[in-house]
C-alpha cells in the first residue's frame, strides 16, 4: 500500500479583465479517479461576470469532459500540458 498523497501541482486564479478571471486547480492523485485513466484532478474555468463560461473538469464517475455555452462534451485528455494549452486555447477564442 502506498503512502503517496494527493499533491497539489497548480492553483492559480488569473485576472483577465475587470469582469474575467481563470481560474486553474490540478492535483496529481496517488491513484486515478474512477472515469478517469490518469492520476489527476482538475478544474479550468473561465468566469465572466460571475458567470462561468467555460470549465474543464474530471468530476468523480463522469471522467473528462468539457462545459462551454451551456453543453457538456467528452474532453479527449492526453496530458496535463496539452489540457492547460486548450483551456487556454478556448479562453483565446472565446475573447477574440
Amino acid at each position: 500500500m502506498s503512502n503517496m498523497k494527493a499533491e497539489l501541482l497548480l492553483h492559480e486564479r488569473r485576472l483577465l479583465s475587470k469582469n474575467a478571471f481563470a481560474e486553474l486547480i490540478v492535483w496529481r492523485l496517488p491513484a486515478p479517479k474512477p472515469g478517469s485513466r490518469h492520476r489527476y484532478k482538475y478544474r479550468l474555468a473561465l468566469i465572466v461576470d460571475g458567470h462561468c463560461i467555460l470549465r474543464y473538469d474530471n468530476e468523480t464517475g463522469k471522467g473528462d469532459h468539457r462545459h462551454f455555452a451551456g453543453k457538456e462534451s467528452p474532453y479527449p485528455f492526453s496530458s496535463a500540458e496539452k489540457l492547460l494549452k486548450d483551456f487556454w486555447n478556448d479562453v483565446d477564442n472565446w475573447r477574440y
